[in-house]
């Protein structure tokens, strides 16, 4: 057998399985992520919000809360600890305060903290804000504060549930 056939047979044989294999779990993967994160399986829900703690923030936290990053920043005290913590977070802001959606549920630490404390700092487009009186309210009644393209995606995700938080000094401006 020719040199030339040797190697198209080898790459027919491993090869091209092993794409498909590969695209196959790519694909299945892809299905279970978002079938788990619109019927709210704790499980997917859990992964996924482990995966963002391990991996994505520390990533995000380089540019979040600066003009122009997706992210900002809430700086909230641990429930037990009392440690200061800072997490990103999608804050929109709204005529009093900001409205922060809720993806994994009222599952996630830094909620339960800033709920538990009664108050938080976000630092959104480089001006850092002081807060209070945090409300998980359904997202149906935040509607209206929402960027239009934001409660569409918020609506297919069945994201259902937001953080309203109230504006209660601007410590810093943007420089």
């Amino acid at each position: 057998m020719p040199r030339r056939h040797r190697r198209e047979s080898i790459m027919h044989r491993i090869l091209i399985p092993a794409a498909l294999a590969l695209a196959t779990v790519v694909a299945t993967v892809g299905i279970v992520f978002v079938v788990g994160m619109r019927t709210r399986w704790r499980w997917v829900l859990s992964a996924v919000r482990r995966l963002n703690r391990r991996f994505f923030n520390p990533y995000q936290m380089r540019t979040a809360g600066t003009p122009g990053a997706y992210a900002s920043v809430i700086q909230h005290r641990g429930r037990t600890s009392g440690r200061n913590y800072e997490t990103p977070v999608g804050a929109m802001p709204t005529a009093d305060g900001f409205v922060i959606a809720l993806p994994y549920g009222t599952h996630a630490d830094w909620l339960r903290n800033v709920v538990a404390h009664g108050s938080a700092t976000v630092v959104h487009e480089g001006a850092t804000y002081d807060v209070d009186s945090p409300q998980v309210v359904p997202t149906a009644s935040v509607g209206d504060d929402l960027p239009s393209g934001e409660e569409r995606l918020l609506r297919r995700f069945n994201v259902d549930q937001c953080l309203r938080l109230r504006i209660v000094t601007r410590a810093s401006m943007p420089t």
